[in-house]
This record gives structure tokens, sequence and C-alpha cells, in this order.
């Protein structure tokens, strides 16, 4: 028996077992059992956001018949450019794992797709699928894992109902109510989120808090604006890249329902924080992180670290993809505009944040009353790449991400790159720190050139 907790899949409870167990016959015998009327199924065009195909069941018949073999789109339309119309059809075809309910239509279950040719092949020209033969490469030349969490920041914009409990500009981190005013929509987001993906970490309010917003746009001009982040917890890089989607999916919906605003634009008001979507990425083995080792951080992180220096500005292309974004991307603003890497710090490209060594059992020391002993053997070191943002191409970035890291992992020269990458102390506190590191794109015609 599986012990769930409340936030977990109500499929997981149902069928008292892992999503990653689920079969044909499991969903059918929800789908009988509960009274399901629709399949959604969901993918990502090119434009990186999720789309949706509606799907009413007729029998158990129809649905077996969806499960098995997926229904066919219009690729042209999908993937304009890409597909020509005259041979436009693609398959998509759900992966049962992320089975989950549409907390918007009543009796839907849900479903992310992957995309087939005519032949019955993966299609991989697209995003999802490059991601996923990207990972698949790195995993079978090094035989490590790569896992990643996301965090999605965003702002909620909304009436300025009330001057009570009003906040100064930059002081909305981890503030609670009353002085931030949409804590309630957050909350719901959090739920939601956990229930569909599993792997979210916590949510709280961030710097960026705007009590009127200055805008020529009448839905932006004189309204609130709070800044949010929702973090995940780690999971396989091409998983993770379908829970941001869906993430990103949620916070519009619930936000609409509420008649607020949700937000990824990098930078929405000058002096005030922008938003990023910042990614911790950790290598396992066998399941076991392998980030540290007695000596502090592991050779694979170091090359790890070294990929991304190496490619750091290439994933400008897809992490920053709208001109705001450069915007966000200046100094003094917890943002990087050098190619470096440190500990702690949060003004460089690549950060290295504490990792409990050592340190899983911190509570024992304000609590003596509780003697017993906790220890954790899977390992929570992570590095973290600060540059993306929330206009991010999210799949194309994390394949990027996976050619990166693959190249420091077979490099032999990785480990040089990162340690002459380095950066001790504030990376703006003195130009001489910045002098010999290479900058990263300034506009999206850097980025993309």
């Amino acid at each position: 028996m599986v012990d769930f907790l409340k936030l977990s899949s109500p499929l997981e409870q149902y069928l008292n077992k892992s999503r990653y167990e689920f079969t044909r016959s499991d969903i059918l015998k929800y789908v009988k059992e509960n009274s399901i009327k629709f399949f959604t199924f969901h993918y990502t065009g090119l434009d990186g956001k999720l789309k949706d195909l509606k799907l009413p069941l007729v029998d158990l018949q129809d649905a077996e018949k969806l499960l098995a073999g997926g229904e066919r789109v219009d690729g042209s339309n999908l993937f304009r450019g890409l597909v020509d119309a005259s041979g436009s059809d693609l398959y998509v075809v759900p992966v049962f794992s992320s089975a989950f309910l549409n907390p918007f239509i009543e009796n839907s279950l849900d479903f992310m797709c992957r995309y087939f040719d005519k032949f019955g092949n993966i299609a991989d020209f697209t995003p999802d699928n490059a991601l996923q033969k990207a990972y698949s490469e790195l995993k079978k030349e090094t035989g490590i894992e790569l896992y990643a969490l996301g965090e999605l920041e965003f702002y909620l914009i909304g009436p300025a109902d009330t001057d009570l409990y009003p906040s100064s500009r930059q002081t909305g981190y981890h503030q609670s109510a009353p002085f931030t005013k949409m804590g309630g929509a957050l909350t719901e987001m959090l739920e939601e989120i956990a229930k569909i993906t599993g792997r979210v970490k916590y949510a709280h309010s961030e710097v960026g808090v705007i009590e009127k917003v200055r805008s020529f746009l009448p839905e932006l001009s004189g309204k609130r604006a709070e800044q949010f982040e929702i973090e995940f917890l780690p999971k396989p890089i091409d998983e993770m890249a379908d829970d941001l989607i869906i993430g990103k999916w949620l916070i519009r919906n619930i936000a609409y329902k509420r008649g607020l605003l949700a937000t990824f634009t990098p930078k929405i008001e000058e002096g005030i924080a922008g938003n990023g979507l910042h990614f911790h990425f950790e290598l396992r083995k066998n399941n076991k992180n392998i980030m540290v080792n007695e000596n502090g951080l592991s050779d694979e992180a170091m090359k790890l670290i070294g990929g991304i220096v190496h490619h750091g500005r290439s994933l400008s292309a897809f992490g920053n993809t709208v001109a705001s974004s450069y915007l966000r991307l200046v100094p003094n603003q917890e943002a990087p505009t050098r190619i470096c890497w440190s500990d702690l710090n949060r003004s460089t490209l690549i950060r290295v944040p504490l990792g409990w060594q050592g340190l899983e059992n911190l509570a024992s020391k304000i609590n003596p009353q509780d003697k017993t002993f906790y220890e954790s053997y899977e390992g929570r070191q992570t590095v973290e790449l600060r540059s993306p943002d929330g206009s991010a191409f999210i799949h194309a970035l994390l394949a990027g991400v996976c050619l990166a890291v693959r190249f420091g992992l077979k490099s032999k020269n990785s480990i040089e790159i990162a340690k002459k990458a380095y950066m001790s102390g504030n990376a703006f506190s003195e130009e001489s720190n910045m002098e010999n590191m290479n900058k990263l794109p300034s506009s999206c015609v850097e980025g993309a050139s």
C-alpha cells in the first residue's frame, strides 16, 4: 500500500499506486468508476504555451481507443514554418503518468501528450521531443541523470481597492497578510499545482510590490501588483519542463477566475524586481545525488558548471526571448550580466546555494526534547542558473542545458573552464571583479547571434 498525503494526486490515491505505474486499464477503471465525461489532451506548441484538445467520451471503447492511439492534430498551425500544410497531420498520444483531474472542467481527465509523425515515430522536431531526445542521449553517453527544479516568478495584478496596510516598493519578500492582498490566490495555485505535478517545494511572496502600476494600458494602469514565486522539487529534466508549462497554465487560469491578471513578463516597471525563471540542477547516479564529496563540490558538479559556463551565452536565445528580458539583466538587481559563478551570490550566472551537508538535523539544536535523530541519504545540493526569465521557451532551453551538461561531463577541459569563471565576493562591488568575465547578451539580437 502506498501512503499518500491529501495534496498528492487523487488518481494515485484512488488507484493506490504511483503515477509512473499507471496503465491503460488503470485509467479506464478510474474513468468508469468516477463518471469521467471528457479527456483533455494537452501539448506544447511552437509558442511555448499549453494547448487543449477536448474529447467527449461516449463509451469505454471510445476512451480506450484514445488512450491507445491518441488523436490527430494540425501540425502546420501548431508549428508554423516547421510543418508544411501539404503534410501537416501529427498524432498526439497521452502520457499515462501525467493524468490529472482538470480543476476548471468538471469530470475531465487530462493528459500531457507527445507528438508522433505519420509513420508512428516520435516527431523529433517538436520542442518536447527534442528535450526528451537530448536527455536520453545525456544519460546514455554519461550514465548520469540530470534533475531540475524551476522557480516560477510572476506578478498578480488586480484592483487597488484599499489603502490599509500599504507596502513599500521592493519590500515584498516573504511578506504575509494583510500586507499582501492576493495570498488566497497563491494558496489555491499552490494546492492545484501540488496535486497535479506532485513536486512542489513551496510558495511565497517575492520582492516586487507596486501599490499603483504606471502604464498606458488600461488593464494595468493604477492597479496593484504583487510578485509571487512557486518553486518546484527536483524531477528528471524532461518532466520538469511539462510541470512548469502546466504550472503557468494553472496560475493564469486561477488568476483569471479571481478577476486578476497573472504575468510572467521579465520586467513590468523600472526599479521593480523582474520575473526570473531560475533553474536548479542536480546530477544523480543510481538515484543518488552526486553533487558533493568530502571536499566540497564533486568533479561531476564542476563539469556541469563548466558546461553551462561554456554555453551560457547561447542559452540566452531560449531563456531570454523578449526585449524586456534585457531590462532585467542589469547590475545590482540580483540578476547576472557576466558569465561567472559563485557560492551563494545572487548576482552571478550560476549560484551554488546552501545544501545541508551534514546539517540535516538542525532542528535538534532548538528542540532538545526531540531525541530522534534524522538523517537523509539522498543529498540536496544543487547549482542554480539565474539568467532565464518568464519569457523562456522552456523545453528548448532545457534541451540546450542537456547539451551543455553533456559537453561538460565529456570534455577534458570543463573543470578548468569552471575554475576560470569562479567569482568570489560581490560581483558588482569592484569593477575588477568583472573585467575577465565574458558578458551575457544585452539584447535579443545578441542572444540569437
